[in-house]
């Protein structure tokens, strides 16, 4: 029976591929399938392993390891380093379709050090290998390769660009896993940030942060956006633990916030509606913390596209790159003909295609973005009305609390 990996993969492709890698490298290389058997390779099997599998139970077979280590791989979502139950060193990559194994590509053994005591040490207390058979290997361990630590590292990072394109899913896959584990590594720091907190009122629900986080979404800054997010996502589970059906309500509110600011920055309703609805959907088919809280981040790109895809098509990437260039920039005294130039366009022609696209002149816009952020420092810092203004674009108090009123029907310290 023909294995399911070359039901995928032409058998063929996988065969000169793994001779190429090989003549050029000159490590061992393998095709495996799912679970460890060796369905190709190039390169001989060095002495040093036979001689220890012969002490090897076969509960600890190497198909076991080899198979347990592309699992792993598949979870991280790139190639995977490790070290065998007799201390040499290999590089997986694993072969996935749907998030299901099919097998992998094996590189090694080798060594990343000179073969010393201390490599057979450990195996003889272990697997009570006998003096003669440990200075056999001792001896056949000087035939291994030796490749350094960064050589290895490119060797690793060859292979994932050889092996990601062969199954359309994988590569798609990979991504996927590594932006999960990415985000679950910043909600971990933000955890560990609240725990350290000596100060209570660190540790208080950080409204601040909220309010940051629907600025940057109407700014269409999403990726600080997405970094509040996932602060505050920290938050929950440091305050209410990692109880799934907790998150769920946590989260569900969150997307309420994120929806009303949405539509605030000039999404239309009935399109917000529908993403909302979708993710609520979404999240009641949700059963682990990695899959709701990507979901979560997710929304920020979607809610960002609502309020933006409105643009026309004519100018549609300039009138985009004019705002994340104001996002990033409003603090600073900044002219139309300044953002005209960022975005090469003729001062004139870039006002009336902006106002065409946003509906808000540049002036308009501007301000607006300089007032949002002035709500949240009114609302979280004890800073000047007039240091305020300062800090977000305005040079004279009086006209900042006259386009503040105009905006919000209060002024500066009323608000406040």
């Amino acid at each position: 029976m023909q294995p399911i990996l070359y039901t995928v993969i032409q058998k063929q492709h996988l065969h000169d591929m793994l001779e190429t890698f090989y003549h050029c490298i000159n490590l061992p290389i393998q095709v495996l399938d799912e679970n460890g058997n060796i369905l190709d390779s190039f390169g001989d099997t060095y002495h040093y392993c036979r001689i220890f599998k012969g002490f090897l139970p076969k509960s600890e077979s190497c198909q076991k390891i080899h198979s347990n280590a592309s699992k792993l791989a598949m979870s991280l979502g790139e190639t995977y380093i490790f070290a065998c139950h007799s201390n040499l060193n290999h590089i997986v990559f694993p072969l996935t379709n749907h998030n299901t194994l099919l097998g992998s590509i094996l590189a090694g053994p080798f060594l990343m050090d000179e073969p010393d005591s201390l490599l057979l040490s450990d195996l003889s207390r272990k697997y009570q290998i006998p003096a003669i058979s440990l200075l056999e290997m001792y001896e056949e361990a000087g035939k291994l390769p030796v490749i350094d630590p960064p050589r290895v590292t490119y060797i690793s990072r060859l292979l994932y660009f050889m092996c990601s394109g062969l199954v359309t899913d994988s590569r798609n896959q990979f991504i996927l896993n590594q932006s999960k584990l990415h985000q679950q590594s910043v909600i971990n720091e933000s955890i560990q940030t609240y725990k350290a907190a000596s100060d209570i009122n660190k540790k208080a629900y950080p409204y601040e942060k909220e309010k940051a986080l629907i600025t940057k979404l109407k700014t269409g800054d999403t990726e600080q956006a997405k970094a509040l997010l996932n602060d505050l996502l920290g938050y929950v589970f440091f305050a209410e633990g990692t109880d799934l059906n907790i998150v769920k309500s946590r989260a569900i509110e969150l997307s309420s916030l994120l929806s009303r600011a949405a539509i605030e920055g000039g999404a239309t309703s009935d399109s917000i509606l529908r993403a909302n609805n979708q993710f609520l959907m979404d999240i009641q088919n949700t059963d682990t913390l990695d899959d709701l809280c990507y979901r979560l981040q997710e929304t920020i790109d979607v809610f960002t596209e609502c309020m933006f895809n409105y643009i026309p098509s004519k100018g549609s990437e300039l009138i985009k790159k004019a705002i994340r260039y104001i996002s990033k920039n409003f603090q600073h005294t900044l002219t139309l003909d300044e953002v005209a130039s960022h975005v090469h366009l003729n001062p004139s022609y870039f006002s009336t295609l902006f106002k065409q696209s946003t509906g808000s002149s540049f002036k308009e816009y501007l301000n607006l973005v300089r007032i949002e952020e002035s709500k949240r420092l009114l609302a979280n810092t004890d800073y000047s009305i007039i240091d305020i203004s300062i800090a977000v674009g305005f040079e004279d108090q009086s006209y900042f609390s006259k386009v503040f009123k105009k905006y919000t029907g209060l002024t500066p310290k009323q608000y406040r």
